[in-house]
């Protein structure tokens, strides 16, 4: 054991030097006992909120819930997957670390990893680390509360080592790494992270089988290659309740094909519709902030300068100054995206040595490096290069199920540190120290050159105005009250903030780009060792990088707990709604903007709004034609909408009323519509009575033929007890009917049992459940057990037995393969 600890004494302070740096980040808001608030966790606290709490009532987190969009399945909001082990050593490291503290720290963890495995010295590595950790989006994504699609993009370089040590023969080791690292991966069930990922592997793999047969090498590669796809199979067959239930959801979804044909679909695979999967754009000129963060304003809440000219024309027409500051501070970021929290940085020293790198690295991952940047970089314009973008879009797999496009950029996020850390290892071990010198010359000459252009003649290479500059202007007027004079000179002024926020941080990265090419000098001229070269390089990224991620997430992004509590305090219609004891009804919340892009009244009850990314498809068309231009009163009561709450014109207050007409949790209908497709179901909701009538496909004729309907006006059938997961009415009728239920068709696992004997039922009035009930008293039960989850609960459990033996396998190998250390004094 004392020879391990001798053997690893470096890469053992380097981790605790890493752990340091992750606590150190945080260490004021740590030390006040503060928690960071972010805006997707507070929506994430609203859909779970119903889970959360029959988990806490009952031991077990159900699978459905009916808190948002009338109800969905719980698989993409919150699921115990126990079965699985990579859910253990996720719950052990969050309990080991506080949030975000994890996420940073694997982060390091995992590219210094990747680094070592590149061969690069441990102190290298430690900078290597350093530079991938901290590129601004991995913090921007903490700050936005992306919470999964940080930990995936923290797996990203565990599992590239585990690839290239496979790739170098070590079967075992770098299969068995490379399927611990994918399934923590999936685990981390951000599918779009993953898929980039992949896409960038599959040029990898494309490059490592071109040279494989160029050097007649085929077998130990096809070898490699055999070993990865038992680990990848290993990785699904740990994660097989995930990714089954994520499939057979996802088919349904809005990412799942339309049902409208009106409406089209978004290809030949179908998915998102493309304008929206296209809303994030990056803009060709924002790839600028790679290099400079501010180039294109910093974010949609970039802090306003003391100097700006804008807030003084504001402050000086008499406006106040706080809303002059925050004004301000929305209209600096001038790209063609909506809103973005900041800039994709990647380092002004770490841009200078991946232009090196370009010149002098002759390892040849740096083509794979080099396709992956430029594929991730010309998907991420969207919009802007639609010929490309729409290619994928349109006939790659899977990948119109994924919006905002700009994300392919983890690519590139993640592939130039890479290549900026093999350059500097190449400035060290390298003996052509002239060459070494004269490409040093040149990537200082491209880098430095653009940085004083930038300086120099900003407007020369950027507009600094918006792509809507005169319908800015024009809005402005409006504002000013027709004085387009006062108008042209605020716009005028923005254009003078960004141009100066532009070349502060032009400057700013001109610096650290000169520090950059002094220590290459130094390592040159032989006048500094490695390993001292490594620590400043790694000082002076950690310092540039540093700077930039506080600006996004900052001490001030935490709050005490209290006060994080306090985010959901009920207003006075939210406590009289919550006094109601029908243990299930829906609320319609109209008074906070647009009820189907906010949770928070999910917090509290039931809802037909709410938030989510993957909704079900079907909800999501009843929206767009059902409450996009008017609220449909019969949708809401067929929903049991039993409370509208709405803004009061006057005060903005909510205000409430009780709805009347909510048809309940279930009742008979009088007769039955056929419709032949989804189109015509949808234009018969339109208008119709929900409690007399309801909407049926066709499809489902069969399940009525030959029954009588609506002949006894005193029947009855009523909820009688409500879980999220087991419904049950009791119903009482003198003849056969058609009873609708105020719940959503989703049959991957519902199953209804009428006295205990199962039972089918079918879809009616779009997205609701309805079934043929038989004369007599009945106990109806609607249960969810979906096969999905249970089933492949249990085939991960035979995966996770599988990747630990395999890990032991591998650690057991590798160290029997360590020489013995001989005692002193002996001779071999």
């Amino acid at each position: 054991m004392n020879n391990w600890f001798k053997r690893n004494s470096v890469h053992l302070i380097i981790v605790a030097i890493l752990v340091a740096i992750s606590f150190a980040y945080f260490f004021s808001p740590l030390i006040q006992g503060k928690a960071l608030i972010q805006s997707d966790v507070l929506q994430a606290q609203s859909m779970q909120k119903e889970i959360n709490d029959v988990k806490a009532a009952t031991g077990k987190a159900p699978l459905w819930t009916n808190q948002m969009f009338g109800g969905m399945p719980a698989y993409q909001i919150w699921a115990a997957f126990p079965s699985n082990i990579t859910s253990h050593v996720i719950n052990i490291l969050k309990a080991v670390f506080p949030n975000p503290v994890d996420t940073v720290l694997l982060y390091l963890l995992g590219a210094y990893l990747l680094f070592s495995v590149l061969k690069l010295k441990p102190w290298l590595a430690a900078a290597g680390a350093i530079a991938f950790a901290f590129s601004s989006y991995n913090f921007i994504y903490i700050t936005a509360g992306h919470a999964n699609q940080a930990y995936a993009i923290a797996f990203f370089a565990p599992i590239l080592a585990g690839i290239i040590l496979t790739l170098r023969g070590k079967y075992l080791l770098g299969g068995s790494i490379t399927a611990f690292a994918l399934a923590m991966e999936i685990r981390s069930n951000h599918v779009q992270m993953t898929y980039y990922l992949l896409l960038a592997i599959a040029i990898l793999l494309g490059i490592e089988l071109y040279h494989a047969i160029k050097d007649k090498q085929t077998k130990p590669f096809l070898k490699a290659t055999a070993y990865l796809v038992g680990a990848v199979l290993l990785a699904i067959a740990v994660n097989a309740s995930i990714l089954w239930t994520t499939y057979e959801y996802s088919q349904y979804t809005i990412r799942g094909k339309a049902n409208l044909t009106s409406k089209g679909t978004a290809g030949p695979n179908h998915g998102l519709d493309k304008d929206y999967a296209y809303t994030w754009s990056q803009s060709v000129g924002e790839c600028l902030t790679f290099l400079v963060p501010n180039a294109y304003g910093g974010g949609t809440s970039t802090v306003v300068g003391d100097d700006s000219k804008a807030v003084k024309i504001l402050t000086d027409a008499g406006v106040d100054p706080g809303q002059a500051n925050g004004f301000v501070s929305q209209q600096l970021y001038f790209g063609n995206k909506p809103s973005t929290f900041g800039p994709w940085y990647f380092g002004a020293a770490v841009f200078f040595l991946f232009v090196l790198g370009l010149l002098i690295v002759k390892n040849r991952i740096k083509w794979w490096i080099v396709g992956a940047v430029l594929l991730s970089m010309f998907l991420s314009f969207g919009k802007n290069l639609p010929f490309l973008s729409d290619f994928f879009f349109n006939y790659v797999p899977m990948y119109n199920k994924f919006r905002a496009v700009e994300s392919t950029l983890v690519i590139a996020a993640f592939c130039f540190p890479i290549l900026a850390l093999l350059a500097v290892n190449e400035v060290i071990t390298s003996t052509d120290r002239a060459l070494i010198f004269k490409r040093g010359k040149i990537a200082f000459f491209i880098t430095g050159g653009l940085l004083l252009l930038l300086i120099a003649i900003p407007d020369a290479i950027l507009s600094f105005k918006t792509d809507d500059n005169l319908g800015f202007i024009a809005n402005l007027t409006q504002m000013f009250k027709g004085n387009s004079e006062m108008a042209n000179k605020v716009a005028s002024s923005l254009v003078d903030d960004r141009i100066s926020l532009e070349r502060a941080d032009a400057i700013r990265s001109l610096i650290f780009v000169l520090l950059t090419t002094g220590l290459l000098w130094l390592i040159v001229k032989e006048k500094i060792k490695a390993n001292m070269a490594a620590w400043i390089l790694a000082a002076i990224i950690l310092f540039d990088m540093w700077g930039v991620d506080k600006r996004y997430l900052k001490d001030t992004n935490f709050v005490d707990k209290s006060e994080l509590a306090q985010q959901y305090t009920p207003r006075e219609v939210d406590e009289f709604i919550m006094k109601d004891s029908d243990p299930n009804f829906r609320v319609f919340d109209m008074s906070g903007g647009d009820p189907f892009h906010d949770s928070h009244s999910s917090y509290f009850y039931k809802t037909v709004g709410g938030f989510h990314s993957a909704r079900l498809r079907r909800f999501d068309e009843l929206i767009e034609n059902q409450f996009s231009k008017s609220v449909n009163q019969d949708v809401l009561d067929m929903l049991n909408t039993k409370y509208i709450i709405t803004a009061d014109p006057k005060t903005g207050n909510a205000a409430m009323r009780t709805n009347q007409t909510a048809c309940g949790n279930a009742w008979f209908v009088k007769s039955v519509k056929f419709a032949d497709n989804a189109d015509q179901e949808m234009q018969a909701i339109s208008s119709f009575s929900p409690k007399d009538e309801a909407i049926v496909d066709k499809q489902y004729k069969s399940f009525t033929d030959g029954q009588t309907v609506g002949s006894d006006p005193a029947s009855t059938i009523k909820l009688t007890s409500y879980a999220p997961e087991h419904l049950v009415y009791q119903s009482g009728s003198t003849a056969t009917q058609i009873a609708v239920f105020s719940e959503i068709y989703y049959d991957k696992g519902w199953t209804m049992t009428i006295d205990g004997k199962e039972s089918p039922y079918f879809r009616a009035d779009y997205l609701l459940r309805a079934a043929v009930i038989p004369v007599g008293n009945h106990k109806i039960e609607f249960t969810f057990h979906p096969t999905s989850y249970y089933a492949g609960e249990n085939i991960s459990l035979a995966g996770s037995l599988l990747l630990v033996l395999a890990l032991g396998g591998a650690a057991y190998t590798e160290n029997k393969k360590k020489p013995a250390v001989k005692p002193a004094g002996k001779k071999a």
